[in-house]
């Protein structure tokens, strides 16, 4: 059986040619027309990826993203009808992996999908993978903070903090390089991908989710220090 994928578009004909060209590729296709239906779709059929149009009647994508971020980490392509930066940085603030602007080519939107589904595959293959004896799983200390990747977990004051796959990777290879300073395009090709199509705003976003949760105060950071016109730089 294919991979799961969920269309999540109201325009018709477009939903259909999506649907109808991802199916040629071998994927399973599931179709939504609305934020309420998409929901309901992506909580019973647990797709492997959402392609997921912003313009949506009722409920917005950008809604609906804030709500499956709360209860799934599937990987989600924002599709947008405008090409305003806004409309980027708030799909990646919601949640969002990648976004595409309209109209798209099908080679590209096919190129995005087999993109994402490959990074969350290579994930699960790393994690399955993983020898426990590695000195790479040994969990590295911050004083209350603590990366553990045997669990695939953080903890701050013993008390697990969850994170969303990206948010999780990208502490981890921060917290690896201790003491270093990281360029955000460095941080981007090793973390999201040199495959990967977009722009260093989207480390810049991730690390301010990150100081949310692990920093004392986020508004002046500690564990996560801004080298100003040069990046970041993991204090422990």
């Amino acid at each position: 059986m294919g991979e799961k994928i969920l269309v999540v578009e109201d325009e018709i004909a477009l939903q259909e040619t999506l649907a109808y060209n991802l199916r040629k590729q071998g994927y399973e296709v599931e179709t939504a027309g609305d934020g309420q239906a998409a929901l309901e779709l992506a909580r019973q059929y647990k797709p492997n990826l959402i392609l997921l149009d912003i313009m949506l009647p009722g409920m917005d994508g950008f809604e609906v993203c804030r709500v499956l971020r709360k209860e799934m980490t599937t990987p989600v392509l924002m599709l947008t009808a405008r090409d305003d930066e806004i409309d980027r940085v708030v799909g990646l603030e919601v949640g969002a992996d990648d976004y595409l602007t309209k109209p798209f080519s099908m080679r590209e939107l096919l190129a995005r999908v087999k993109a994402l589904l490959r990074r969350v595959r290579l994930i699960r293959e790393e994690i399955d993978n993983a020898a426990p004896t590695s000195a790479s799983n040994q969990a590295l200390v911050f004083e209350n903070l603590v990366l553990d990747p045997n669990r695939r977990e953080i903890r701050l004051d013993n008390k697990a903090i969850p994170l969303k796959p990206k948010e999780y990777e990208l502490l981890l290879f921060l917290a690896q390089h201790q003491g270093q300073v990281l360029s955000r395009e460095f941080i981007l090709e090793r973390v999201w991908g040199w495959d990967f199509i977009g722009d260093s705003r989207t480390v810049d976003v991730h690390v301010r989710w990150l100081r949310e949760k692990i920093e004392s105060d986020p508004a002046s950071p500690k564990r996560i220090v801004t080298v100003r016109g040069a990046g970041y730089r993991f204090e422990g």
